[in-house]
């Protein structure tokens, strides 16, 4: 089996991999005519560095069930998951511009039953981090030395539905439960706490017995520390609370709430790459 091991991909490797992931972005977001750009963009370095390094997963057998599984619950943020499970082997990169198609495996939000290699069909906000708990629980039950990591939005943490799920992560004190949020402070209509504010979040975290590390999200070496000393809590699952930048590595894009689910026309696109240094 070709499963990931805790030091398979070195820090150029992981910064290689994830501007390659922002391009297909871009690309995909572009074909399709729409998507989410800008959360697909802030997450990537999160899930680069869990598909790249973390996760203990064999793209020859997706369901392998020992395997450790990754959660999107933010699933909007799609185009992220697709690209780095291309390119780690689980299909071919070839359909990545098939991305909202009718027919495609590659849905708008993942979908487990279109794309096998996707752990749950997120979408609905709130309801990624409630499968992600089941597993976690499932895993501890079956004995399994499975892992299971769920990143969610700070737009997501205004519902009640993910503080119930969260509550009986703590309750249950999942150890084999890592929550990382991707906190880019911003949403379809506008800053997350002129909306509806979710701070002090990592207190939240806290208060719900969760081993809670705030990080640069965009930093590997912080991610990957954060990730091992997830690995090493016991009796209390782990939340991360990563600060991102949506929009990230698109300079017209960062920190521009617009660019939540609006693709970019192909102007926009060929600036957009030509800063990735990529083409169309």
């Amino acid at each position: 089996m070709s499963v990931t091991s805790a030091a398979s991909a070195t820090l150029d490797d992981l910064t290689a991999t994830a501007r390659q992931v922002r391009q297909d972005i871009i690309r995909m977001t572009y074909h399709a005519g729409s998507g989410h750009p800008g959360g697909s963009l802030s997450v990537t370095d999160l899930v680069t560095a869990l598909v790249f390094h973390e996760l203990r997963i064999d793209p020859e057998h997706a369901d392998w069930p020992e395997r450790d599984r990754l959660v999107l619950s933010k699933g909007h943020a799609a185009p992220a998951l697709y690209s780095a499970l291309a390119h780690r082997g689980f299909f071919d990169p070839k359909i990545l511009p098939t991305l909202r198609e009718l027919g495609s495996p590659l849905q708008g939000h993942v979908d487990h039953r279109k794309l096998p290699a996707v752990e749950a069909s997120t979408g609905c906000l709130g309801q990624g981090i409630g499968m992600a708990v089941g597993m976690a629980l499932d895993a501890r039950l079956a004995r399994r030395p499975s892992r299971v990591y769920a990143i969610i939005g700070d737009g997501e943490c205004q519902a009640g539905l993910t503080w119930e799920a969260l509550m009986a992560g703590g309750h249950y004190a999942l150890d084999n439960l890592v929550v990382i949020l991707d906190r880019n402070g911003l949403e379809t209509d506008g800053k997350t706490e002129d909306l509806m504010g979710i701070e002090p979040i990592a207190d939240k975290f806290r208060a719900f017995r969760y081993e809670t590390l705030e990080i640069d999200g965009h930093s590997f070496p912080a991610i990957l520390d954060a990730l091992h000393r997830a690995r090493e809590t016991k009796g209390h699952p782990t939340a991360i609370v990563a600060r991102t930048v949506k929009g990230k590595g698109v300079s017209f894009m960062e920190n521009k709430h617009a660019w939540h689910g609006k693709p970019p026309n192909r102007e926009e696109a060929e600036r957009a790459l030509a800063e990735l240094g990529g083409t169309l």
